[in-house]
């Protein structure tokens, strides 16, 4: 998807306005005396920059940066700096990117979800062995690709496409561990539906007890039991997240296996989840 100038300065706007607010937050909070020079390039521009890159189609962000914004963008973003310098501000702005996602972009209930995990590889498996960069942090995990060495993306949407919810764990994290965590779930109303990996008697019973009711098919060895046609109906309509997950990975580009550090997988992670919810349309509007 290729921004356009206008769709960039109204990106710009929205995260300008977030940032005003978030500094003004913690400038309460901050010890000692405020740094004398202030960065040639504001956070603001940094992110939007970073949410950029993740829906135009590039796969390297240097070459992203030094051959298209510093050289058909400047119009749009006159103070750059040094690629170098640009990787230290990406990291600065890793933590109101976060809270931006989660305070401002996130989707409204509709009554209507569906929740499922992707895997997030940070390594082929033939060198997993090798791997120094999430030694002792990401684990090898199974999906129904087989195995993988990374994290998994528990992705919570509504209806409309619109992210609700996220949690991030290591790949040996069962699925349905998110939906114990009552922070995950507090916001979710209505139904929630599932694939099979979610069947649990006693989760479904403690979530309805908090007013959610999880619905997911049964297995073949299972009993059968009554269902209403609209959930029939929805929980075949429930690979729209998968359609997400799709986006998220070869749009938003949240999984790739070059990173060097966990704080840039983390960076390039919230900014690619950033980057989907400034979709003007999304995954089940293109239905």
């Amino acid at each position: 998807m290729t921004l356009t100038d206008s769709k960039i300065t109204e990106i710009f706007y929205l995260i300008d306005e977030f940032c005003i607010e978030f500094n003004k937050s913690i400038e309460k909070h901050l010890l000692g005396n405020k740094p004398k020079r202030t960065a040639k390039m504001s956070p603001s521009e940094v992110i939007t920059i970073m949410v950029m890159f993740h829906t135009g189609g590039y796969r390297n962000m240097k070459h992203f940066y030094l051959n298209y914004v510093q050289v058909h963008m400047l119009h749009l973003f006159p103070n750059t700096v040094s690629y170098n310098r640009f990787v230290e501000l990406m990291q600065s702005a890793s933590l109101p990117m976060t809270i931006l996602l989660k305070t401002c972009c996130l989707g409204d209930g509709t009554g209507i979800a569906f929740i499922d995990s992707t895997p997030i590889r940070v390594s082929k498996n033939k060198r997993i062995k090798r791997n120094r960069v999430f030694k002792d942090i990401a684990q090898v995990g199974k999906s129904t690709m087989g195995y993988f060495f990374g994290f998994k993306l528990h992705l919570v949407i509504n209806d409309k496409g619109e992210i609700l919810n996220f949690v991030i764990t290591q790949g040996n994290v069962d699925d349905r561990e998110p939906l114990k965590n009552k922070k995950f779930v507090n916001k979710l109303k209505g139904k929630l539906y599932a694939d099979k990996g979610y069947i649990s008697k006693g989760l479904t019973e403690i979530l309805f007890m908090d007013g959610l009711h999880l619905i997911t098919n049964i297995r073949n060895n299972m009993k059968n039991t009554l269902m209403e046609l609209k959930d029939k109906i929805l929980l075949r309509k429930r690979a729209v997240i998968e359609t997400v997950n799709d986006e998220l990975k070869n749009m938003c580009q949240i999984e790739h296996s070059r990173h060097r550090s966990f704080n840039n997988f983390i960076t390039n992670l919230i900014t690619g989840l950033n980057a989907y919810t400034f979709f003007s349309e999304k995954a089940p509007n293109q239905m």
